[in-house]
């Protein structure tokens, strides 16, 4: 990527990046115009005040228009949104990842980890790392969801 492409990409997330833009964004995205007071019951959680200064932005940057109906996308804003369509299938599937992993750690971090470990060999050498999981039994559990959020 070229350094004015890697600089557009990089404004672009600086806007995107700011609390409540991509909500915003999202809101809008069934193309129907919103007045203000249901633009702010769509986003949820936002105060007037923030929701003015993103609509101000995303104004400027050209994604979202206000019309005579309300506030509504744009062209470029249906652009952007049409490229970031695959962010909810992406989502989903991520989200069942993220499930099956904090369900795994309680049953998959012992055996993996004395699975690699663990060959006919290190029968021996298995003890001793075991030893220290079994006299802390409530750090194993709490330790793999703390690995698994990251």
């Amino acid at each position: 990527m070229s350094t004015k492409e890697n600089a557009a990409v990089s404004q672009l997330l600086a806007l995107l990046e700011a609390r409540y833009a991509m909500r915003v964004l999202w809101a809008l995205r069934d193309g129907h115009a919103q007045t203000f007071r249901l633009l702010q019951d769509s986003v949820g959680g936002i105060t007037p005040n923030t929701l003015n200064t993103r609509i101000k932005e995303l104004r400027e940057a050209g994604l979202v228009s206000h019309g005579g109906d309300g506030y509504s996308l744009t062209v470029s804003g249906q652009d952007l949104l049409k490229r970031l369509s695959d962010l909810q299938a992406f989502a989903g599937k991520w989200q069942l990842g993220q499930v099956k992993k904090a369900a795994a750690p309680a049953a998959a971090p012992p055996s993996s980890s004395t699975s690699p470990p663990s060959s006919p060999s290190s029968a021996g050498p298995s003890p001793s790392p075991a030893a220290p999981s079994s006299s802390s039994p409530s750090t194993p559990p709490s330790g793999p969801p703390l690995d698994t959020a990251n």
